[in-house]
């Protein structure tokens, strides 16, 4: 028997209530990976369509146009911690790009009197914004008045006059945190120290021993040795050098680091050992530089407290931001009394300091470098670089256990969401078992009402606003694109549940068709369905969409499904934003929050589905035409039709809501959803007209039968005895 017009009511009141409250005593329905892009984040990365929070224990926003990631933001008091002159960190809102470049910089917070109370923030922000479009294997050299060299690989950054403090904290603070950064997440910016500096041990040593250890290395090069790594003639080289003794060599520096006890109290002594530990902040590095040869390694105009434009200081590849300490302009520098005797007599003398949360590894080799200025005629010059290379000794090194190889992000993820994946799992086996049994359960018709509505309830909440498994038009033609320049099944691994849907949609495809996802899996196509079931509970009629303009419409999806791929091909930003065609980010994604365009759009849809039946689904949703496109190679049409269905019955076609049974009785796969309304009917006797039909006709027939049966065995005789 069917279902009573009351009993459907109760049906209807009791699934609508649970529908009200899931979304509304659910808090974590609302959970999802996947991010709006921030004002913030627009800002820096206009070509972002999303964002996610890192994985890992990095503090930092991996940015994404489409899936493919395009860039890091993050905030530089996350990561570092300098001090800047009123006793707090500046902190700064940076975005990173895939090849190391900083994209963008933002000041946040900053609590220097310099810039509040005297000069005012207009130095600070003219400072920072100098910073935009670096690439960390750039050399940076802030505020210097030396000569300028034209080079790719130095930056010049003008100072903040009466700042330099306040400006050299930011500019560390900047490189540190961009360089942890590109270290945790780009290639050819090294990786995790594999060794610390042993800070704790102490042992004598002699200047022999320092300097056979290298602990104290000493670069030289006489002239024809620099002349022919330079490539240039001794006579240019020698027009190179300073007003020195001509006698030296070209270069004859002495360099070591000094954190290390065993090397820098065997070299300076304990008292000034400990006073120039003193004065280093948390995390500098000290090198300790002397030269006394023909090209020194600091020029006559080099100013105190600055970056030498001379010297450099790189580890593999990218420079390490030094300073001059300045801590030789009240005294001369002084060595261990053992030390002094055999310690050459230098011109200059210097100890600069590098950050070790620049990503200094102790473990790997340094390049110490010197540019030459060599002149061409008396108004050009050009520079060109000299370098060696020096590791240090393994006895002032602390080896760093390895970690662990990381699993790799997709399995994390996966692994996170084992729940979700095993729960999705579960409705997609029952569903898969109500297709392919769909004949044998046609026969309990009577519960397909209830059946439906909690499926179209689970739709919506638990694989639309809890896991996030709204699939959309930009799936297929990233999927187009990532086939086009070269496939990485990873990235599409990053998002199990999208993957997991996707994959058995693929294969759905081939055995139903498109209406298996369209009817049974589509969180913003459920959502019409509950708007059209409350609008006709309310006796809300529908309007009727003739033949004639039904099957024009049905072409339009057709056409933005081919103007989307297309201009993904073109331009990849541009089809991201015409994708918004598409309203689920507003409606399932988002949750409704969002800007009041959006809202209303995806709301008017909605509101046209208590009109037209599914009205987005069927006329311009470009993911049901790219499905339906593919659903065409379906191997089965496995809805039940009779006979006479179209003639004389019609019954199925007046009650489908999508308007997919022809007039012929025969089914458009192509637009048909499968909610299995018309298999019900087709299988309910009391509701099918060709069963009413049926049985009328084999009623009749077996009467005849059986009259006929009276004549014939009735005899004359029997006559004539009546």
């Amino acid at each position: 028997m069917g279902i009573s017009m009351p009993e459907q009511c109760m049906y209807w009141r009791r699934w609508l209530c649970l529908s009200f409250f899931m979304i509304l005593f659910t808090p974590s329905l609302f959970a999802q990976d996947w991010l709006e892009v921030s004002d913030e984040a627009q800002a820096l990365f206009p070509r972002a369509t999303r964002m996610k929070a890192s994985q890992d224990a990095m503090p930092i926003t991996d940015i994404y146009q489409l899936d493919q990631t395009i860039g890091y933001l993050f905030e530089t008091d996350d990561l570092t911690d300098f001090p800047g002159f009123s006793g707090d960190s500046i902190n700064l809102r940076v975005g990173l790009d895939v090849q190391g470049r900083i994209v963008g910089l933002v000041l946040v917070r900053h609590h220097e009197p310099i810039f509040l109370h005297g000069l005012g923030e207009a130095p600070l922000y003219e400072f920072i914004a100098q910073y935009q479009g670096l690439s960390l294997k750039q050399q940076v050299l802030v505020g210097s008045d030396q000569a300028r060299i034209a080079s790719g690989d130095l930056a010049y950054f003008d100072g903040v006059t009466k700042a330099t403090v306040s400006v050299m904290v930011v500019h560390d603070t900047i490189l540190a945190a961009a360089r942890k950064v590109a270290q945790a997440r780009l290639h050819g910016f090294g990786s995790s120290a594999k060794a610390t500096l042993n800070m704790h041990q102490f042992t004598p040593r002699s200047f022999d021993v320092l300097r056979n250890e290298r602990a104290l290395f000493r670069w030289q090069l006489s002239d024809d040795e620099a002349a022919e790594q330079l490539s240039v003639n001794t006579g240019r080289l020698l027009a190179a050098r300073d007003a020195r003794d001509e006698n030296t060599p070209f270069i004859d520096l002495s360099i070591a680091l000094l954190n290390p006890p065993s090397v820098g109290k065997n070299l300076l002594g304990d008292e000034e050992y400990q006073r120039i530990m003193q004065s280093l902040a948390p995390g500098e590095v000290a090198l300790l530089v002397g030269s006394r040869g023909g090209y020194s390694f600091v020029a006559d105009d080099f100013v105190a407290g600055t970056t030498p434009a001379r010297f450099s200081l790189r580890q593999q590849g990218s420079p390490l931001a030094l300073r001059d300490a300045d801590l030789y302009h009240a005294q001369s520098p002084v060595f261990a009394e053992q030390i002094a005797v055999l310690m050459p007599a230098f011109d200059d003398v210097k100890i600069l300091t590098f950050s070790d949360q620049s990503g200094f590894d102790p473990s790997l080799p340094l390049s110490f470098g010197m540019t030459v200025q060599l002149k061409k005629n008396f108004l050009e010059s050009e520079y060109v670089l000299i370098d060696t290379e020096y590791r240090l000794p393994d006895n002032v090194l602390v080896p760093v256990e390895p970690p662990k190889p990381p699993i790799p992000l997709w399995q994390r993820i996966w692994n996170d969401r084992l729940i979700e994946i095993a729960i999705l799992s579960v409705y997609l086996a029952l569903l898969t078992g109500v297709f392919v049994f769909q004949h044998r359960l046609a026969g309990f018709g009577r519960y397909l009402t209830p059946v439906r509505l909690t499926a179209l309830l689970f739709v919506i909440g638990f694989i639309g606003f809890y896991a996030q498994g709204q699939l959309s038009v930009v799936n297929i033609y990233t999927l187009l694109l990532s086939l086009w320049k070269g496939f990485d099944i990873t990235v599409f691994l990053l998002d199990p549940i999208l993957f997991v849907l996707w994959s058995y949609v693929f294969i759905s495809l081939f055995l139903w068709g498109r209406g298996l996802y369209c009817g049974w899996l589509c969180p913003f196509g459920a959502m019409q369905e509950l708007v059209a079931a409350v609008a006709e509970k309310y006796r809300l009629r529908q309007w009727k969409i003739s033949d004639g303009l039904h099957q024009t419409l049905i072409t339009v999806k057709y056409g933005v499904l081919m103007v989307l791929v297309s201009m993904a091909f073109y331009q990849l930003s541009l089809a991201e934003t015409l994708a918004e065609i598409e309203p689920f980010k507003t409606a399932v994604t988002l949750v409704f929050d969002r800007a009041w365009p959006f809202v209303l759009y995806a709301v008017l849809l909605l509101a046209l589905s208590a009109r037209v039946h599914k009205a987005y689904c069927r006329y311009m949703c470009p993911l049901g035409a790219g499905l339906a496109v593919l659903g065409r190679l379906r191997r089965f049409s496995w809805l039940t039709r009779r006979e006479e269905c179209g003639q004389p019955c019609r019954l199925c076609e007046k009650h489908c809501g999508i308007h997919a049974i022809q007039k012929t009785g025969q089914i458009d796969y192509n637009e048909c959803v499968q909610c299995l309304a018309c298999l019900a009917i087709v299988s309910d006797e009391h509701r099918c007209v060709a069963n009413k039909y049926g049985k009328n006709r084999k009623s009749r027939r077996a009467t005849n039968t059986l009259d006929e049966g009276v004549v014939v065995t009735v005899s004359p005789h029997d006559f004539s005895k009546k």
